[in-house]
């Protein structure tokens, strides 16, 4: 069965660094677009980062220039990159896989911004 682990999340001061990872079993990874969304409390789930099979990327306005989205077919892992974090980047982070329907998701990883 498909199955998303993230894993990488922590407290980190404002401008600090985190690495998020997206461990993938069940499904042939590396055909598979996949893509990583956060929610805050109170708020919806938004669409942060994606990439395709290609590696071709997008990310959303607010984390680009700071985060980088990147996948190793081999490990079956995907990663985000996130720096200069900012305490309106606090939310759980999510790795999700598409199709069919809605897709797979992950558990979840918890990162907080404050100093």
């Amino acid at each position: 069965q498909v199955q998303l682990v993230e894993s990488g999340g922590g407290l980190v001061q404002p401008g600090g660094s985190l690495r998020l990872s997206c461990a993938a079993s069940g499904f042939t990874f590396s055909i598979y677009v996949m893509s990583w969304h956060r929610q805050a409390p109170g708020k919806e789930r938004e669409l942060v980062a994606t990439i395709n099979s290609g590696r071709g990327t997008n990310y959303a306005d607010s984390v680009k220039g700071r985060f980088t989205i990147s996948r190793d077919n081999v490990k079956n892992t995907m990663y985000l990159q996130m720096n200069n974090l900012k305490p309106e980047d606090t939310a759980m982070y999510y790795c999700h896989r598409y199709g069919p329907g809605s897709g797979y998701w992950g558990q979840g990883t918890q990162v907080t911004v404050s100093s």
